[in-house]
């Protein structure tokens, strides 16, 4: 290449008023572009130019053009067109998006942002006060856009988002209920949501599947219930009934033998009998909003009673999962198959699951159940040597 201004083979490079130097090559279609920036120093607008004409060569070359568009722009449309997205994911995505990503980046071009800006975009983040947990969900979606952009779109050549650690949670470690712990805190229960608390702990369901079952779904005799839909709360629309969250979701799961003399009398108290009724309702025979149920059933003072305070409704799922891992003879395909794990992985394990195994979990967790039960709880003793008889057989 000549080293003289303006003879050079690939582009040329021109002294500006300023003192400045820009950079200006011919693209694929004869057009002439510039360097989206000035250079202090001729050497290095050279060396972008030479950089340039090897992409070309290696048919690497994006036009700049076509990476102008705003972040935000183009973040609104990759969920709009992003496929099989539940409208709760839907909500979370736009409510990430606009609360943490665009408030700081929105306005920036794709081809503009690189891995310093993000870098600073997540240290302000954090010291705003967001969650290193939250701040790793708004990298990651940050980052997924940006890899559309980069593999399906071609907007940009590379994804900006590469600082080490970014996406990684530190959620605090959730409890988990001892077996005593999960029926007393049962018993605590207004008698039509005792069954609830047993059905979602040892099936290990999520709010959203155990408040769909209906009773074309509970199999008393086999000590199954069927997981095939759940409901999602939409704020604007109401409740949604669609499907699990993933593939795998979809799954039939065994009880344990302790856990369904209750869930039989529930069955016959409040259940309606056609077989799309809901198993699980309020008084009105309405389904309960999540965000309504710890007040209905004062969940706090339940939880602190049974020495578990701050303990969340999920986590009956999480003590259901600890429980079913740790149950002898389960693999790890048989209990993420329980589990209902969202991965792709999880899914086509779940496929081929053994439900046989799913039975043995069951049994295991049945044979802890009776082992913590044999010795009478001290809530329960105080009721006998009152004269009264325990709740289990009361109910």
């Amino acid at each position: 290449m000549a080293n003289q201004e303006g003879h050079r083979r690939f582009g040329n490079v021109r002294k500006l008023p300023s003192g400045r130097y820009q950079a200006r090559y011919p693209g694929p279609d004869g057009r002439m572009r510039s360097a989206p920036q000035t250079f202090a120093r001729k050497a290095e607008a050279e060396k972008y130019l030479t950089l340039i004409e090897g992409q070309m060569i290696r048919g690497e070359w994006i036009d700049p053009e076509r990476g102008k568009i705003r972040l935000q722009d183009y973040a609104e449309r990759w969920i709009t067109q992003r496929p099989n997205l539940r409208p709760r994911t839907v909500h979370l995505y736009r409510w990430t998006l606009g609360r943490h990503i665009t408030p700081h980046l929105g306005e920036m071009p794709l081809n503009r942002i690189d891995t310093p800006m993000v870098r600073d975009w997540r240290a302000r983040l954090l010291a705003d006060g967001t969650s290193v947990t939250m701040a790793a969900k708004a990298y990651r979606l940050l980052r997924a856009v940006l890899m559309t952009a980069v593999k399906e779109d071609e907007l940009i050549r590379v994804n900006p988002c590469r600082v080490v650690g970014a996406d990684q949670e530190k959620p605090v470690e959730r409890p988990v209920l001892s077996v005593p712990q999960i029926f007393d805190l049962a018993e605590r229960m207004p008698d039509r949501f005792r069954a609830l608390i047993l059905v979602t702990t040892f099936g290990c369901l999520r709010w959203g599947e155990v408040v769909a079952l209906q009773r074309c779904d509970v199999d008393l005799s086999a000590g199954t219930v069927r997981v095939r839909q759940a409901f999602v709360e939409h704020r604007g629309t109401g409740l949604i009934l669609g499907p699990p969250k993933s593939r795998a979701g979809v799954r039939t799961v065994a009880l344990p033998k302790a856990a369904l003399p209750l869930l039989k009398q529930h069955m016959g108290e409040y259940v309606g009998g056609a077989a799309e009724a809901f198993v699980f309702t309020g008084q009105a025979g309405r389904t309960v909003w999540r965000g309504s149920f710890n007040k209905l059933v004062k969940w706090s003072e339940a939880v602190a009673a049974i020495g578990a305070a701050g303990l969340h409704f999920h986590d009956l799922r999480h003590t259901g999962n600890t429980l079913a891992s740790r149950a002898p003879g389960a693999s790890l395909r048989d209990v993420m198959a329980r589990m209902g794990h969202d991965s792709p992985r999880a899914a086509l394990i779940y496929q081929h699951t053994n439900r046989e195994a799913d039975h043995g979990i069951a049994d295991a967790m049945d044979r802890a159940v009776k082992a913590a039960r044999r010795k009478p709880s001290k809530r329960k003793a105080k009721r006998v040597a009152e004269g009264g008889k325990p709740a289990a057989e009361a109910s």
